[in-house]
C-alpha cells in the first residue's frame, strides 16, 4: 500500500526503502480493545523481501542475509506489531522497528580486540597487593606456638 506523500522508510543516510518494497497485512490483535477487539484489524505485520530488493548493494544484502538469517523466512522480513489499539500507531510502530533492525544489521563489524599485556609496574603492584593483604590475614589468626 504505498503512500504518495511518504518516499519511502529511512533506515540512515545511505538507504531508504521504498513504500513498493514493503507489504502489509492486517488482522485481528489480542489484548487490549474492549468490544473493539473483536472487529477491528489492528494488528499489523510488515513484510519485506531482504532478498528480492532493488535498493541494496550486494554486500548490503549480503550483511542483511548473514545477520538476519534466523529471522528471515524465504529471504523474506516480517515484523509484527500489536501493542496499540489504533491501527495507524500500530504501522508506525512497525516501520520503526523495521528501520532499527535493518540499521542495525548493516552496522560494520566492530574491530577485532588487540590482546594486550599487562605492565611490568602493574604485575609488580597487584602481586605487592596480594602480599598486604596475606599480612593483613595473617595478623588475625589466633598465636601459633
Amino acid at each position: 500500500m504505498p503512500a504518495p506523500h511518504r518516499p519511502g522508510l529511512t533506515v540512515d543516510s545511505g538507504l531508504t526503502i521504498p513504500e513498493s518494497e514493503l507489504s502489509w497485512r492486517f488482522s485481528r490483535s489480542s489484548g487490549p480493545g474492549g468490544q473493539g477487539v473483536n472487529t477491528a484489524d489492528s494488528r499489523v505485520e510488515l513484510v519485506w523481501d531482504v532478498a528480492g530488493s532493488a535498493v541494496l548493494s550486494p554486500v548490503q544484502r549480503e550483511r542483511l542475509l548473514e545477520r538476519l538469517g534466523g529471522r528471515l523466512v524465504d529471504g523474506k522480513l516480517t515484523i509484527a506489531a500489536s501493542e496499540h489499539r489504533a491501527q495507524l500507531r500500530n504501522r508506525e510502530a512497525a516501520r520503526a522497528r523495521l528501520a532499527d533492525i535493518v540499521a542495525d544489521a548493516l552496522r560494520p563489524p566492530a574491530a577485532p580486540r588487540r590482546p594486550t599485556r599487562p605492565s611490568r609496574g602493574a604485575r609488580e603492584r597487584r602481586l605487592d597487593a596480594k602480599k598486604r593483604r596475606t599480612d593483613i590475614k595473617r595478623l588475625r589468626r589466633p598465636p601459633h606456638d
